[in-house]
């Protein structure tokens, strides 16, 4: 049973959902990152998504722009986020997830990157610029190293398409809750619920919900209709601040023990 199986048992048997959180590796820089990371995951954060930072990050809002740039402009690089990576796999079990576009991935070698993913302890890959009918060069290589493919499902995705997107699918699925780019919101303009339901009995695996996602309220609520959830932007919005490592860290602790505890049914 994979990291990531084990998971979503856990949390099943613990009676509340996954909470997934999205990080810009690099923002402000590697070595807090890697702080934030070990804090997140004992404050109550299940699976951790590592966001590679790129130049032309076209799925996601200002937040994680400026995050990616500022990460870039510090000289963050594939091979130093794998790094940080294995050490953080030396300190917690919970799943991590390479969150990247697929530029980056072909640049690196994707049979290279499978394989050193596998080897540090690094669960999956969700590549947001891969469609459908890209994947299949990728499920060999993702196969051979034990490594998942996240699926990412759009608000606009027909029932049809969304079936065949999950059908082969391992580890969890994305849904997105919001047309757009990523980026905190205080609520949504169309309730997800009956998409996430609707998809659930699709998937053979969990499905979790982002996008959006700002407070414990509306955690709670989007909740209720999925396995879990992904924030992002909100917290790397604390990243962003004007402030001292410690107290960037101390605030990501204390947001995702709000969130975390918001989960639990």
């Amino acid at each position: 049973m994979s990291r990531i199986e084990k998971c979503f048992e856990r949390c099943a048997a613990e009676n509340r959902k996954a909470l997934v959180m999205y990080v810009t590796a690099g923002c402000p820089d590697l070595q807090t990152t890697e702080q934030l990371i070990n804090g997140i995951t004992a404050a109550g954060a299940d699976i951790i998504e590592l966001g590679v930072p790129f130049s032309d990050p076209m799925a996601d809002g200002p937040t994680i722009q400026v995050s990616s740039q500022k990460a870039l402009d510090a000289g963050t690089e594939l091979k130093d986020i794998l790094a940080m990576g294995g050490r953080i796999r030396t300190k917690t079990e919970a799943p991590m997830i390479l969150f990247s576009y697929y530029n980056v991935i072909l640049a690196y070698g994707t049979e290279r990157l499978a394989a050193e993913c596998a080897a540090l302890g690094i669960d999956g890959w969700l590549i947001v610029d891969v469609p459908l009918e890209e994947r299949d060069e990728l499920l060999p290589i993702m196969h051979q190293h034990n490594l998942s493919l996240i699926p990412l499902i759009a608000p606009t995705t027909p029932p049809e398409r969304a079936a065949k997107i999950v059908e082969d699918a391992s580890g969890f699925v994305y849904y997105i809750t919001v047309k757009g780019v990523t980026g905190a919101r205080t609520s949504f303009k169309e309730d997800p619920a009956k998409k996430l339901a609707t998809l659930r009995k699709l998937s053979p695996v969990p499905v979790v919900a982002g996008f959006g996602i700002s407070t414990p309220e509306m955690a709670a609520e989007t909740a209720k209709n999925a396995d879990g959830i992904v924030v992002g932007s909100a917290l790397v919005k604390l990243t962003l601040q004007d402030k001292s490592p410690e107290q960037i860290i101390k605030e990501s602790i204390e947001f995702v023990s709000n969130l975390a505890r918001a989960l639990i049914k």
